[in-house]
Parts: C-alpha cells; sequence; structure tokens
C-alpha cells in the first residue's frame, strides 16, 4: 500500500548532524500523515554517516536508508530516493539542519490547495552574502527571466512535489535545482512559501563560488530543454540566421573596399570571420552535444540507482 508521504533527505558527510535531524523529524511526525516515510540517501559518505544511519533505521520504522556506492552528488542521490519513495506527495530537504522540518507540514498544506510544487524561499538567508547569497540572487533572477517560472528561491532544497511529476522526470548533473521549472513545462502548478533558514552548525557546505560558473552553463542548457529539447534546429536556426545576416550586411562594404583599393588589408577580418564561425561551431556542438548527452546522464542515475543499497 502506497504512503502518503515520503521526505527524501540526500546525506553526503553530515555525521555530525544527522543525531539532531532524527530528533528533529521524531518531533514533527505527529503532525504528518499517518503513513509517512524519511529515506535518507547516503550518497557515498567517507565518514561515520552510514553508520549512523544505519543505527537510525534499526531505531526508527518510518526511516528507510539507502546506500549509493559512491558519491554520485546530490542530484542522483535525489533521484535514487525518488525511486524508492512509495509516497504520494514528495518532500526534500537538506540534511545539514539548515532547513527546518517543521516547515514542512506548512508545505502540504499548500499542497492541498491544489499546486503540484510548493518551493520553500529562504527569505531570511543564514549564509555568507558575498560566496552564497548574491550568486544565489542573481541565479534565481535570471532562472526566472529565461524560464518563466518566476518564483524567488530555486536553490532551496526545501520543496514538496507530486510524486507523479517527480517519477516522470529524468534528473541529471545539477539539474535538482530547476525541477519547478521542468515540471512547470510538464503543466505543473508551482507556487512557494517563505519557510525558516538556518545557520550552518556542523560540518561546511559542499558549495560555493566556483559552482556560479557551473550553474550558468545548467541554465543554458535547461533553456534549451525547456524551449528547444523539441525543435532544436529551430534554436541553431536562429542563432544562424543573426550571423548569417551579420554576414551579408558586411560582406558589400569589404567587397566595395576590395575593388576602391585593391590593397586592402583583408587579413585581420578575415580571422575575426573565421573565430566567429568557428566558436559558433563550437558552441552549437556543444548545446547540441548537451541535449544528447541527456541519454548518457540518464544512463549514469540509472547506474546510480543499480547501486542502491535499502535499508528499512
Amino acid at each position: 500500500m502506497n504512503l502518503d508521504l515520503s521526505i527524501i533527505v540526500p546525506v553526503f558527510n553530515e555525521e555530525e548532524a544527522l543525531p539532531r535531524l532524527e530528533e528533529e523529524l521524531a518531533e514533527i511526525l505527529h503532525l504528518l500523515p499517518k503513513r509517512t516515510e524519511v529515506i535518507l540517501v547516503d550518497d557515498g559518505s567517507t565518514d561515520r554517516s552510514f553508520e549512523i544511519l544505519s543505527a537510525m533505521a534499526r531505531r526508527r520504522s518510518w526511516v528507510v536508508v539507502v546506500r549509493l556506492a559512491t558519491n554520485f552528488g546530490q542530484t542522483q542521490a535525489m533521484a535514487a530516493g525518488i525511486d524508492a519513495a512509495q509516497g504520494e506527495v514528495l518532500v526534500c530537504m537538506d540534511a545539514d539542519l539548515q532547513n527546518d522540518p517543521r516547515d514542512i507540514p506548512r508545505l502540504l498544506e499548500k499542497m492541498e490547495m491544489g499546486f503540484d510544487i510548493v518551493s520553500g524561499w529562504r527569505r531570511d538567508r543564514k549564509d555568507k552574502l558575498v560566496s552564497r547569497r548574491l550568486p544565489s540572487i542573481c541565479a534565481n533572477w535570471l532562472i526566472g527571466w529565461l524560464l518563466g517560472v518566476k518564483i524567488h528561491d530555486y536553490g532551496c532544497s526545501l520543496k514538496a512535489y507530486d510524486a507523479r511529476i517527480m517519477k516522470s522526470l529524468h534528473l541529471y548533473s545539477d539539474m535538482h535545482r530547476f525541477l519547478p521549472a521542468l515540471a512547470w513545462k510538464c503543466g505543473a502548478r508551482v507556487t512557494e512559501i517563505p519557510v525558516n533558514h538556518r545557520p550552518r552548525e556542523y560540518g561546511t557546505s559542499k558549495y560555493g563560488l566556483s559552482r556560479v560558473f557551473k550553474v550558468f552553463i545548467d541554465i543554458i542548457v535547461i533553456k534549451m530543454i525547456v524551449d528547444f529539447s523539441s525543435r532544436p534546429a529551430h534554436y541553431f536556426g536562429v542563432i544562424g540566421s543573426f550571423f548569417l545576416i551579420a554576414g551579408l550586411i558586411v560582406l558589400p562594404f569589404f567587397v566595395l573596399n576590395l575593388v576602391a583599393d585593391y590593397r586592402t588589408n583583408l587579413v585581420l577580418p578575415s580571422v575575426l570571420i573565421m573565430v566567429g564561425v568557428t566558436a559558433l561551431y563550437f558552441f552549437l556542438m556543444g548545446a547540441l552535444g548537451d541535449l544528447i548527452v541527456r541519454v548518457g546522464h540518464h544512463d549514469a542515475t540509472e547506474y546510480a540507482r543499480s547501486t542502491a543499497t535499502e535499508l528499512g
């Protein structure tokens, strides 16, 4: 029989935070549907996290532990948890205690109003301004502008989802942060609520400024997936047409210069044109490669899932 709610928590080297996480989840259990499970996905932790999780599964009948063979990343860990989940509603959250489990009932209340995804909004975020909050503000604005789903905090892990939608999506790379946009493309109703965000007390963050460029590239790929995955030739055609028109506008000036003065040096313009064409070629091939590699990443996700062992 399906459970009403599955709480999915990816875990990577969070041994210090796990005992308190267990206590906080146990405290709110009476506020949640009777049939609730907590799926803790050990994403190849190298500390004592799996040992602590195993003990937790023995103590708590509502705990299920899934272990991945190595560190596949947060998105693949979420995908493994989604596969194992039996609930009709899925709630995903971090294990580092910055998300507050007491917000889960509020997410569920919003879901009952007819929404398919309810995203947490860390309105009073307790992270460093330069390395975390400013890049996040810029990324959220850019994602909302490009993808059309204007929520304040794509990066907040605390979200509630309709399980049917989540199980229909293929997740790879760091695509967990874009789930509202991907689901919206499938017709999902998306909203958000402010949630409590707490300072990190244990361990160290797995994210920093080094991920900004990667997130930017992911945004471009997601834009292609959302708007152009069914018709990539149109996407390439729009970009190609722009360069073609620009070339046709500039070409007569080069020809007139050459006719008027046969000694005109065309080496530099020719080099610039070649560089531009080459850059365009590699950009388009890279974009096409990203669309094709979705299948390869899906295979990697399937492998991550196949290595998962389940306790509880």
